[in-house]
């Protein structure tokens, strides 16, 4: 890849303007600028493909650290978080077949990688059609079923049914499919649930994810029914022992759980959009980053942002750290940019292999068109404005092409490993059926 504006993302802040990506099969080989990469033996050759990258940026891909697969867009709307989980939600979760959901994580998948996300960790169910779903797009996928076992909770997941899932799926596709463990919330869990998956993911060496602290009645109620707060319990019940977790949301914190959080290497995954979306308040990012906690970003689900963008995402985030501190300087672009690429792979446990543009990593890269009215001027030198275009100007709508391990799965904003108007044929198909066998679950309806 040969004359873009390249963003390694490290093992610095720097811009190769222009630069160049040499990558062989699924490693990356060399990155620098043009002359230094076209000095390179390995560059030249009649089998090397030479892809024209000018006027484009070229990036890692990114790390959505905190999905759901879903078919409820634009109709869970106007609730408070627990009355929006009653209500729209876990009626549909008990309606739930593997059909759908293996449709919904169609549709879901397509929309990230279409929008330059090549890495997702998806908190969904049967999640045996999701990593059929993630081999055959192509894309790199982190799977974690909820697991809830609290009356009236029984139609989620279970440990019998996440050990199965780890049998099949702890590392299949060349690896580019993996499972974890997950528990849905600390109120739809017994303490159980809660040793039985700590104990699970400590057999299967694999990380835990679970949600917490995302609004201020969820801290009220553990305070109420346990007298503690959401992570200091979670903590109690051993689900943050070994550095195995990673906790969505972190919205409603006190400084003893941001050092329970660091001291345990529990990492974030930081939802800006959701947490706005449902007037759940903004995470203390800043505080976080202070005590050394490692934060990725997430969209949580279709249903709660009402889309799967990071590149969407990115700019929400810095803008709400801006508006929170009332600090024009928060919100860092190059800060930013790193929770959606090397501090994302951090949070999933894969910066050994991906998350930045580096000799002996995946070669897991975007480009995002830069051509644009709304990415013009484009500036280099001391006025350099790339990272900055990224975050406040591009979307993902922007992204031209995506490569992980070193497929080719996007090219021209197309999609090379499904069709998407099957895609979109066979969700709005499911969703019917979805909402048809909720209704019959709702009293009223």
């Amino acid at each position: 890849m040969r004359g873009g504006v390249v963003l390694p993302m490290a093992p610095r802040r720097a811009l190769l303007q222009p630069g160049s990506v040499l990558f062989d099969g699924a490693e990356i080989l060399a990155v620098g600028t043009v002359a230094q990469v076209d000095a390179d033996p390995r560059a030249a050759g009649p089998d090397v493909e030479v892809v024209d990258a000018t006027g484009f940026a070229v990036l890692p891909g990114l790390h959505n650290c905190h999905l759901h697969s879903g078919l409820l867009r634009g109709t869970a709307e106007g609730l408070a978080l627990f009355d929006w989980l009653q209500t729209y939600v876990d009626p549909a979760h008990r309606a739930l077949t593997p059909e759908i959901a293996e449709a919904a994580s169609w549709l879901c998948y397509a929309e990230a990688l279409r929008s330059g996300t090549t890495s997702v960790m998806d908190m969904w169910r049967f999640l045996d059609g999701s990593a059929r779903v993630a081999g055959e797009l192509g894309i790199r996928a982190t799977l974690v079923p909820y697991v809830a076992d609290e009356e009236g909770y029984d139609y989620f997941e279970s440990i019998d049914s996440t050990r199965a899932l780890l049998a099949a799926h702890r590392s299949s596709f060349d690896g580019r499919v993996r499972s974890w463990v997950g528990l849905e919330h600390l109120f739809y869990c017994t303490e159980r649930a809660f040793a039985d998956a700590a104990a699970l993911a400590g057999e299967y060496d694999t990380g835990l994810h679970v949600h917490s602290s995302e609004s201020r009645w969820e801290v009220e109620e553990s305070l109420r029914r346990y007298g503690h707060r959401p992570l200091a319990e979670i903590a109690r019940r051993g689900a943050l022992a070994d550095g195995r977790a990673v906790v969505a949301h972190c919205v409603w914190l006190d400084d003893a759980e941001i050092e329970l959080i660091a001291s345990t290497g529990t990492r974030v995954a930081h939802c800006p959009a959701s947490n706005m979306k449902l007037a759940s308040g903004p995470a203390p990012i800043a505080k976080l980053w202070s005590a050394g906690v490692t934060v990725g970003i997430g969209s949580d689900g279709e249903k709660e942002n009402n889309n799967l963008d990071l590149l969407e995402e990115v700019k929400m985030a810095s803008l709400l750290q801006k508006l929170v501190a009332l600090d024009p300087t928060a919100g860092d672009p190059w800060d930013i940019l790193g929770m959606a690429t090397i501090e994302g792979a951090r949070c999933l446990g894969l910066a050994d292999m991906t998350g930045s543009l580096e000799p002996g990593k995946r070669a897991d890269v975007i480009t995002v068109d830069l051509r644009k009215l709304h990415t013009t001027p484009l500036l280099s030198g001391a006025d350099a404005n790339v990272a900055a275009h990224l975050v406040f100007s591009s979307s993902g709508q922007d992204v031209d092409s995506v490569w992980v391990d070193g497929r080719r799965l996007l090219a021209g904003g197309k999609l090379l490993t499904c069709d998407e108007a099957a895609v979109r044929a066979r969700a709005q198909s499911a969703a019917e059926e979805l909402f048809t066998r909720r209704a019959a679950l709702i009293p009223g309806r």
